[in-house]
C-alpha cells in the first residue's frame, strides 16, 4: 500500500467532513483546520526537540516568542 502523504491526508479530510455536513454550509473551516493540524504538530515537534523551545521554534521556522503563544492557546504548556 502507497504511503498517503499529508496533503492527500488533508484532501481526503477535507472532502469527508464536507460530506458529513449533508448538505449544510461550513462554517469557519479555515480556522478549525489551523487548529487541528497546528496543536499535533506542535506536540510532535516539542517531544522530537526535548521540549527546547528554542530548537522547535527554529525548526518550524518560527519566532520563539511566536512559538510560546501558539503553545499557550494550545494550552501545551503554563
Amino acid at each position: 500500500m502507497k504511503p498517503m502523504h499529508i496533503a492527500e491526508c488533508v484532501r481526503s479530510n477535507v472532502e469527508g467532513y464536507l460530506c458529513d455536513l449533508g448538505g449544510s454550509e461550513p462554517d469557519g473551516m479555515y480556522d478549525m483546520l489551523i487548529s487541528v493540524v497546528e496543536k499535533p504538530l506542535l506536540e510532535v515537534v516539542m517531544q522530537r526537540a526535548d521540549n527546547n523551545q528554542s530548537k522547535a521554534a527554529q525548526w518550524l521556522g518560527l519566532n520563539r516568542n511566536t512559538l510560546r503563544k501558539k503553545l499557550l492557546e494550545h494550552k501545551l504548556i503554563d
